[in-house]
């Protein structure tokens, strides 16, 4: 097997990070809005509300709302043939419960799009990307109210008719198994746990309506254009046994189902014997409604989506290391990026093997790669060496797993394709793009774009379908 011909090389934006324009044209207060930005190492905090002299990095972002006709000629002079970010619900619906959208909204991304259907670059929709409206949290407690279900269907219907035949890909909830991986499940579920809270009732309650809202927007995509494709997303932290102890295997293999809980809803359509026997050891289980089987059975994903940046290993007594929302044992064979992510390319392949063994469908790698700090030269130009080695190992394994291991893969957009703020710390001097934005942590910078080492680089993999690392 080779790739296919129409493999979707692209990148991977999200619009809290990314968009900027958050009182533009509409536009409600997302959760992100009110989460101020984090300071060399200091952690992010979140507010009830918007304070005035508080920087909140979401707020501008990078600001591709005004700066989209650059960035997407940009991304089309590397070649990309898909371009992965996520329509900010608060942008069509500003308080989330409404019953008519923001035209506004509608026809910023109707710009988006025609910009990328002038470069042939097809547009992968995230729904939703760690971006509810903030009115959701504050009227209706977030995903722990069923009522959200409602509201997200909605949402769904206006975009899938609105976008029809201009938008095929489309991703559900962005990274939902990352809500059992945190003891903060804010960005997933809107959620901070209350004192005295049963946390696992309300985690599985949130965990379930969302699955609902995927297996809605699934049947509706499908009914407002059969040609539409709609995968859930996953996080994927790939985790090793620390030794032969059965015990360390045990253990790995429990880390691993807090991801299958919900890829096996996803794709088969049920709540599986790893979802079961979860229930029974958190001593919860969700509050169904009759005929919440019959929907999670009949909206099942075309494809499964994930973001791989780290693997980690399970045992007793480990340093522990983290990386994007997970964290685990610190692998002694490893590597690691300067935020102490751990570097493991071979570990991409065994995830792709892994889930498409068990679900026997496409696969997309929506999200991949590595913060660093870049260093701009005298005369401009960025030598990112580090990071082309960081993706060119991931790609080789990529390609293996399909070429020896027969595994289907759709695409590949390795995340901040351009520079954004980092979800985790609100920092920009952690920089995962080909483009260099001129911005730094405190939000001083012109906001110009330039091209580093690896946009050439980059550029040559897409142009030969991978063939040069071949």
């Amino acid at each position: 097997m080779e790739l296919r011909k129409d493999f979707l090389w692209g990148g991977a934006t999200a619009a809290n990070q990314y968009e900027g324009g958050y009182l533009e044209g509409g536009r409600g207060l997302s959760i992100n809005d009110v989460e101020k930005g984090a300071s060399h190492g200091v952690k992010r905090e979140i507010h009830d509300h918007v304070h005035p002299d508080a920087y909140y990095p979401s707020h501008e972002a990078v600001d591709f709302y005004h700066h989209y006709k650059e960035d997407i000629a940009l991304f089309a002079e590397m070649g990309f043939k898909c371009f992965r970010f996520s329509i900010a619900w608060s942008r069509i619906f500003p308080n989330g419960d409404e019953t008519e959208p923001n035209e506004a909204g509608l026809e910023f991304y109707d710009d988006v799009i025609g910009e990328l259907e002038k470069y042939g670059i097809e547009p992968l929709v995230t729904i939703n990307h760690y971006e509810m409206p903030l009115a959701l949290v504050q009227k209706y407690g977030a995903w722990r109210n069923r009522k959200l279900v409602e509201f997200f269907e909605r949402y769904c219907r206006v975009i899938f008719t609105h976008y029809k035949g201009r938008v095929r890909y489309w991703l559900t909830h962005n990274e939902i198994n990352a809500m059992f991986l945190s003891d903060r499940p804010y960005h997933q579920a809107g959620i901070i746990y209350e004192d005295g809270e049963n946390r696992s009732q309300t985690i599985l309650n949130a965990a379930h309506y969302m699955l609902l809202a995927s297996a809605r927007a699934v049947q509706i995509g499908h009914e407002t254009d059969p040609d539409n494709q709609i995968g859930c997303m996953l996080i994927y932290p790939l985790v090793y046994a620390a030794t032969c102890s059965p015990d360390d295997q045990i253990s790995a293999m429990k880390k691993l189902n807090k991801t299958y809980y919900f890829g096996d809803v996803h794709c088969r359509g049920y709540y599986s014997n790893v979802c079961t026997a979860m229930w029974q050891e958190m001593g919860a289980k969700p509050e169904m409604e009759p005929g919440d089987e019959e929907i999670l059975k009949n909206g099942t994903v075309d494809f499964v989506s994930f973001s791989y940046y780290f693997s980690s290993i399970e045992g007793k007594n480990l340093e522990i290391v983290t990386g994007n929302v997970a964290s685990g044992g610190k692998n002694p064979y490893l590597k690691a990026t300067q935020w102490g992510w751990q570097i493991d390319a071979l570990g991409l392949r065994t995830s792709l093997n892994y889930l498409y063994d068990r679900y026997q469908k496409p696969l997309f790698i929506v999200e991949n790669g590595m913060g660093a700090l870049d260093t701009v030269n005298e005369d401009g130009t960025i030598d990112d060496d580090y990071r082309i080695e960081y993706l060119e190992e991931h790609i080789r394994a990529m390609i293996d797993a399909v070429e020896l291991d027969h595994v289907d893969l759709m695409g590949y957009t390795p995340w901040g394709c351009i520079d954004l703020v980092s979800a985790g710390t609100g920092e920009m001097r952690k920089r995962y793009g080909f483009i260099y934005v001129d911005k730094d942590d405190e939000g001083k910078g012109t906001l110009n774009r330039s091209r580093k080492k690896s946009f050439f680089w980059y550029k040559n993999v897409i142009a030969t379908n991978g063939g040069c690392l071949r």
